[in-house]
């Protein structure tokens, strides 16, 4: 901050009002308005003057601009003391419609320099919105490390590597030393509040950026605070709205409210939590918004003031979509050239062997499934810590959907137990349930049937809540946003109507109960023994489909089908092509169960299939080529 900028503080009154002192004496003190009721001496005069400072029109009369306020709250000209039937507008949500306004209270409206509000940069915003999301992730039980270590440092660099901070030449130097210059002897001395840059951390950077950031120089948002600028006023409430809304630099990944959320998801998995990526978009699809997203603009300081270019960049239309988060999570790690991750061992959650647990327990199927699972991971080489860790920079290297390929795993074990040709599974179905009607003491044979029954029930009640969500979810926040400065006060009107007419509707309603907000869980579906209504399958035997050959047990099935016959060629966006008519129904069932769950499209499980098939059977697939007819055979 300059030296200019230093200043006495001014002290600060609460509880009093400041009015201007005039002389009582002056000649024509007693001199009474017309329409303005009780004389009172023309000294006071300068309060009504500055509240009616807002209405700019001319006089009908004598053509000033000069207004006054009578007792009733008209405008009058203090030219020509004509009195219009206009009245000052009255703001203050708690009238109730349909009563009279007595009287209007009329104090001194001093203006506060920072109504205008700071100079502040897009990234700033960004800083914002990610310092919420970091804390939300630590609410849910994520350990602090992950935003003071791991999501600082990405930020850090990639701050860097745009050339925003970091470096020798940050491309808001320019814009930065004009601001300093130009504006910091008007600056009142608030400071902001604190960004992700400006507390105080514990760790450093592992890379080059660190060594940077060591130098002495001025930090890359500085609390230096300073009213906004006329020409950033005029477009958007940023300094660089218009221009960051402009920008298109392919050697720049550029930051935007999706990427925040692969910025996240890269420091999950970095630490090697137990949220997937599905599970952090869930988060932020509840109605208790866990993970702030759609509205996180709306906690921003007061301060910070929002409109024009900036809506378009911070605003949020649409609900996060799986494929396009992991796609820019690809992106921002290349673009960082972040080193090879930790490793994925067989401990860690993300490892098929563990989350497919978790997912057999949601789908409600057998425990026996789990040493299934494990042999075809395997065999498909889906074990190995080189196939499951995400390294950028390699040359060839690997991204896993660690979620997507646990229950892909999941679907091509069921095609290996029940086929799953709308013929076979019914088949066993049977056997199972003459077995256990034989065998009232035992353990349960696993019907596939009455699964299917019991799960479709579920899954349609649960798909009605969740579109019923989506529906009632009310996407205007609660700080409204409008296009440039001059529409302020229409956009709070608009909004101050709104919200008085849901509290009108709100009074002819019943009180609604209050309710609890719940508490974010791994889980969306839960099963218990006991409830007739809702049965368990996780202590079901797989009797009924294995048999035992010797010390091995294989399966009473012996035939497969092979769920693409015919991949893409490279150059192709997808991998394979899914069109449901051309499957059975519980194999649509099952992709469209586990696609729920993860809140993906079944076209990607089917892609995960048809992929671990392609390992699974080297040689089956190799005759499928070239005998496209056949879609069953031997194993």
């Amino acid at each position: 901050m300059g030296p200019c900028s230093r200043r006495s503080p001014e002290p600060k009154f609460q509880g009093c009002s400041f009015r201007r002192e005039v002389s009582s004496g002056s000649p024509g003190s007693d001199f009474r308005y017309p329409g303005n009721g009780p004389g009172r001496p023309l000294g006071a005069c300068g309060m009504e003057l500055e509240d009616a400072k807002e209405l700019k029109e001319r006089c009908a009369q004598c053509a000033a601009v000069s207004w006054g306020l009578t007792d009733e709250g008209k405008y009058y000209c203090t030219s020509c003391h004509n009195v219009t039937e206009r009245s000052k507008e009255v703001t203050n949500t708690d009238v109730i419609p349909n009563t009279k306004i007595k009287s209007i209270s009329r104090g001194l409206k001093r203006r506060s320099k920072l109504e205008k509000g700071w100079d502040w940069y897009v990234c700033e915003g960004f800083q914002h919105i990610l310092c919420q999301q970091a804390e939300a992730l630590k609410a849910l039980g994520v350990t602090p490390e992950l935003k003071d270590e791991v999501l600082h440092n990405f930020w850090k660099r990639y701050l860097q590597k745009s050339k925003q901070a970091y470096c020798a030449n940050p491309v808001y130097s320019r814009r930065k030393t004009e601001m300093l210059e130009g504006n910091v002897c008007h600056s009142d001395g608030v400071s902001g509040p604190e960004l992700l840059s400006d507390i105080n951390w514990t760790s450093g950077l592992d890379s080059g950026a660190e060594s940077q950031s060591d130098a002495p120089g001025p930090k890359p948002f500085a609390a230096l605070r300073t009213p906004h600028s006329e020409a950033a006023s005029v477009c958007s409430g940023s300094l660089d709205g218009v221009e960051y809304s402009e920008r298109k630099e392919k050697s720049v990944v550029k930051m935007t409210v999706p990427r925040t959320l692969a910025l996240c998801y890269l420091s999950l998995l970095w630490q090697r939590e137990a949220v997937t990526l599905s599970d952090l978009l869930r988060f932020v699809e509840d109605e208790e918004d866990h993970i702030p997203y759609i509205k996180a603009f709306q906690n921003f300081p007061e301060e910070m003031k929002l409109y024009g270019r900036d809506k378009g960049i911070f605003a949020i239309e649409s609900w996060p979509d799986y494929e396009e988060i992991y796609k820019h999570t690809v992106e921002i790690a290349t673009f960082l050239d972040l080193p090879r991750f930790p490793d994925i061992t067989k401990d860690c959650f993300l490892h098929p062997n563990i989350l497919c647990v978790k997912y057999l327990m949601e789908a409600n199927l057998p425990d026996e499934m789990h040493g299934l699972i494990r042999q075809v991971t395997e065999m498909t080489g889906w074990g190995e810590v080189d196939s499951l860790t995400f390294d950028p920079i390699a040359k060839a290297a690997t991204t896993v959907k660690y979620d997507v390929l646990a229950v892909a795993l999941i679907v091509v074990v069921l095609k290996l137990l029940f086929l799953l040709d709308d013929s076979v599974e019914w088949s066993l179905s049977d056997l199972a349930e003459v077995n256990n009607e034989k065998n009232k003491t035992g353990k349960p044979w696993f019907s596939f049937r009455k699964w299917y029954h019991v799960m479709k029930r579920t899954l349609e009640e649960q798909r009605r809540k969740w579109e019923d969500a989506r529906a009632k979810y009310m996407w205007k926040s609660e700080k409204p946003l409008y296009h440039s400065h001059i529409d302020k006060p229409v956009a709070y009107k608009r909004r101050e109507v709104v919200v008085n007419l849901q509290k009108q509707f709100s009074t002819l309603l019943d009180p609604a109960p209050t309710v609890t907000k719940k508490s974010a869980a791994s889980f969306q579906l839960s099963w218990a023994e006991g409830d007739p209504g809702r049965p368990c399958f996780h202590s079901h035997s797989l009797g009924g489909v294995l048999l035992k050959k010797g010390q091995a047990l294989v399966t009473k099935n012996s035939l497969y089908w092979l769920s693409t016959q015919k991949f893409c060629r490279s150059y192709c966006k997808h991998v394979t092509t899914y069109e449901e008519s051309n499957f059975s129904l519980s194999y649509q069932f099952l992709l469209n169960l586990f696609a729920f769950l993860l809140r993906v499209k079944a076209a990607l499980l089917h892609d995960e299939v048809s992929l671990i098939e392609k390992k699974l059977f080297k040689k089956k697939y190799n005759e499928a080529k070239k005998n496209p007819r056949s879609r069953k055979g031997r194993r």
